[in-house]
């Protein structure tokens, strides 16, 4: 095929990228988008493989057999309440390609610079371009590694402060920056393999020092960042081998993450800095979890099913405890059976429940629920003392009153489903622990709150049991 020729098929490609991308904005069209932007991928591949400098298939052929055997069986094995680590796991295989990109070419720049350079005349650039690959590739790889650690809990979750912190990680930026300078303005060097082998190792130890003072309640923010370094990294790679597809692909994920980075710092009112430095959920006994104290009202299941029979309005608000239990697809049968019941139903999902960017989302569209049945906390908020029984499942920090009431709180001035306000709440958990972000809740102490102790799946179960029987 002609340069002109690859060209159109690339453009055609980056269209089905940004229209599958502008699909994924809404729930009811988020899976077509997903497949238009599966098309423009395999689109570009077929195109790149045909690429008249490839000429050996045999590594791209096993390539393909492993990583389409790895993805095929993470779908079939990989539980919902998974979905958070495997996208950090994604994240980070995305930052290590980019970063064996960028490593392969220097070792073809490396091996014959003057053959190299008469061949691409801006070989600096190039050079340039290998090291940012090389630095967000880096911190991508290994900060995703960390985050599914901490998701997973393979290691604490809690933030890892210590002395000084912010010094050693400027200290890390400035010596990155150096060596970047020495490796751009002086690759022909008899030690220009030595500081490339120092930037990774840097951007490695960099990409630890960011995520570790990260605590579990901002995961939704750093899987969100993470996933926009990825396409940085990625756009990067594209500018080393000069593969325009991938310097979209790349730009597309690189903004779509911001974007949705900033959506997510908006819905825990606060700044990104303050989710990257502040250590957020280092302290669990602060003076607002210190001060909760009150007693819980338990309910049976079956006063439960009195006060869900007799209810008008309705809303569920998922949080991780109900993709821990399963439970989404005994929920919407609760809902059906509400609805049959004369209630109007619906799911509130606020922005960063769960431990990704629409975790909840996912779990609620693999049980079936109706698109038009999900909203957002400001469409019930406003309205929230007419809302009859509120029934909250694994949520914790995302209800937590602390927020409006306490400027104490970690959480002070974060925009919350205000299921306080409503006639009676009903809070489905397994205990009166605190949440992922280590903060205790009032909300269980209030009158007008009853506590629905045990697995959520089973005590929804046990409702579903009782409105058919009844």
């Amino acid at each position: 095929m002609s340069p002109q020729v690859i060209d159109l098929f690339y453009i055609a490609a980056s269209v089905l990228f940004i229209v599958g991308l502008k699909m994924l904005s809404k729930a009811s069209t988020a899976r077509k988008g997903n497949q238009i932007s599966l098309g423009g991928m395999l689109l570009a591949m077929i195109v790149t493989i045909l690429l008249p400098e490839v000429r050996e298939y045999q590594w791209i052929i096993l390539g393909v057999i492993i990583g389409t055997g790895i993805g095929i069986i993470s779908a079939k094995i990989v539980k919902m309440t998974q979905m958070p680590e495997m996208v950090g796991l994604f994240n980070g295989s995305g930052g290590l390609a980019s970063l064996l990109v960028g490593a392969a070419e220097w070792m073809v720049i490396d091996y014959n610079y003057e053959a190299y350079a008469a061949n691409h005349p801006n070989v600096g650039f190039t050079i340039g371009a290998i090291y940012f690959t090389e630095l967000i590739g880096g911190v991508t790889f290994i900060g995703s590694i960390i985050a599914w650690a901490k998701l997973a809990e393979k290691i604490d979750g809690k933030p890892v402060l210590f002395a000084g912190q912010q010094i050693v990680n400027g200290v890390l930026l400035v010596a990155i920056l150096i060596c970047g300078i020495m490796f751009i303005a002086q690759p022909t060097s008899g030690y220009a393999n030595i500081i490339f082998a120092i930037i990774v190792v840097l951007s490695l130890i960099l990409g630890v020092l960011a995520v570790i003072p990260i605590g579990g309640a901002d995961m939704p923010v750093v899987i969100s960042l993470l996933n926009s370094y990825s396409g940085l990294a990625a756009c990067a790679a594209g500018f080393v081998i000069n593969n325009n597809v991938l310097i979209v692909a790349g730009a597309l994920v690189g903004a779509s993450g911001l974007i949705l980075t900033n959506i997510m710092c908006k819905a825990m009112n606060r700044s990104l800095a303050n989710v990257l430095f502040s250590g957020f959920g280092a302290v669990t006994e602060s003076a607002a979890g210190a001060a909760v104290q009150g007693e819980a009202k338990p309910i049976s299941a079956e006063d439960t099913y009195y006060i869900l029979e007799a209810a008008k309005s309705v809303i569920f608000v998922p949080g991780y405890g109900m993709a821990v239990a399963q439970a989404q697809h005994v929920v919407k049968e609760l809902g059906d059976l509400l609805t049959e019941n004369g209630a109007e139903v619906r799911y509130v999902v606020h922005p960063v429940a769960g431990r990704m960017p629409g975790h909840m989302n996912v779990l609620l569209a693999e049980a079936n629920v109706e698109y038009d049945q999900l909203v957002e906390p400001p469409d019930v908020n406003p309205a929230m003392e007419t809302v009859d029984v509120a029934i909250v499942i694994g949520a914790n920090d995302v209800v937590n009153p602390a927020a409006k009431t306490d400027e104490t709180s970690p959480i002070w001035g974060m925009p919350i489903v205000e299921v306080d306000r409503a006639r009676t709440c009903i809070v489905l958990k397994r205990s009166l622990n605190p949440g992922f972000a280590g903060i205790q809740n009032p909300l269980f102490f209030y009158p007008n709150t009853r506590m629905l102790l045990g697995d959520a799946k089973a005590s929804v179960s046990n409702l579903v049991a009782q409105f058919k029987d009844g």
